[in-house]
């Protein structure tokens, strides 16, 4: 049952065998934006270091005083009527010289019908799946940090239950005077602990992730260049019901070249995105990006759509900060995704 609910990532341990990678691991819904922030800069965000609590759960290295009290709610309208958000808090510890922070990351899929081998409705059903995530980071020099999230993870879809163990590692480098950061994440490293079903245990969407990131110096702009899914080269699903393109003289379809192919390969790992910082102390906040990846898999052919293309903006109100992200999947359907932090020593003052 739950091969036929989930559209995963190909984890390392199947690496060799598959071209495509989708549907091949459990609990990639752990691999959901967790923030609108994250929405709206293309799905992937892993270099910016600021007071963003929830920057966190992808990359615990980002965990840093800034974050301390810092609370923060999160939640997205998929697709389908699905529904996925995150919470979470994070806290310093000054004598432990450590950011600690703590979250549950959600998705909850709604009422299914339920019905009999014969096609007799007997009642409903629902399913829901979660994630309980603990994560500690902390300076190893004046420019490198470090950090690791640890994860249960629990599905339930209708009678068949699993729960799963996972950790994250990461290691970051940023220049405060360059304004230059860097980031190495391995995500969701582990297993299973119990199966939906007394069939061998599924793989869980192992992912190494790369990226950089530099903001201008006169101007409030600040770019990033994301790697995804460095475990494996190979990335492209080859459509067979997609006709190849056919020159002016010819009639029978032209192979694309080995180049174009690579080329193609190569921007799926990469994902683009900027966010423009205005205002004191960066208050507002418009924020763009790409993903080649989800354009790749999900335009449509023959009819130009915004499929990969992502949006939002940010902004501080009184003891708050909104954010709306607006990502494009498919012609079908967007999904926007709505947050909002505080910081919890203001309430004190």
């Amino acid at each position: 049952m739950n091969k036929l609910l989930y559209t995963l990532i190909l984890s390392i341990f199947a690496s060799s065998i598959f071209a495509q990678i989708g549907g091949n691991n459990v609990y990639e819904f752990a691999n959901l934006p967790a923030s609108a922030r994250v929405s709206a800069l293309g799905g992937q965000l892993i270099t910016v270091k600021d007071d963003d609590a929830v920057l966190a759960y992808s990359n615990p290295a980002a965990l840093n005083p800034l974050m301390h009290q810092q609370a923060a709610f999160n939640t997205a309208f998929y697709v389908a009527g699905i529904n996925h958000g995150y919470a979470g808090y994070a806290h310093h510890s000054d004598k432990l010289k450590t950011t600690f922070n703590g979250g549950i990351q959600y998705a909850s899929y709604g009422t299914f019908t339920a019905a009999d081998v014969t096609g007799q409705v007997i009642g409903e059903f629902k399913a829901a799946e979660y994630v309980l995530n603990f994560g500690a980071g902390r300076q190893y020099s004046e420019q490198i940090s470090y950090g690791m999230n640890l994860k249960t993870i629990y599905s339930r879809l209708e009678s068949y239950n699993s729960v799963g163990l996972a950790a994250d590692a990461a290691i970051m480098y940023a220049d405060t005077a360059s304004r230059f950061t860097a980031s190495l994440v391995f995500k969701n490293m582990g297993g299973q602990l119990s199966t939906f079903t007394e069939e061998n245990k599924e793989p869980i969407p192992f992912e190494i992730q790369a990226g950089i990131s530099k903001r201008l110096k006169y101007l409030p702009f600040r770019f990033s260049v994301i790697a995804h899914n460095l475990q494996r080269w190979n990335i492209r699903y080859d459509d067979p019901n997609v006709e190849e393109p056919t020159s002016l003289f010819e009639e029978t379809p032209q192979e694309t070249s080995k180049f174009l192919i690579g080329i193609d390969n190569f921007f799926r790992h990469l994902t683009f995105n900027g966010e423009l910082l205005i205002g004191k102390a960066d208050n507002f906040r418009i924020r763009m990006g790409y993903n080649h990846l989800r354009r790749s898999e999900l335009n449509v052919n023959n009819l130009r759509t915004l499929a990969g293309f992502s949006t939002g903006v940010g902004f501080k109100v009184s003891k708050f900060r909104l954010d709306y992200g607006l990502a494009v999947y498919h012609i079908a359907g967007s999904v926007h995704q709505l947050g909002i932090s505080t910081d919890i020593r203001s309430f004190r003052k």
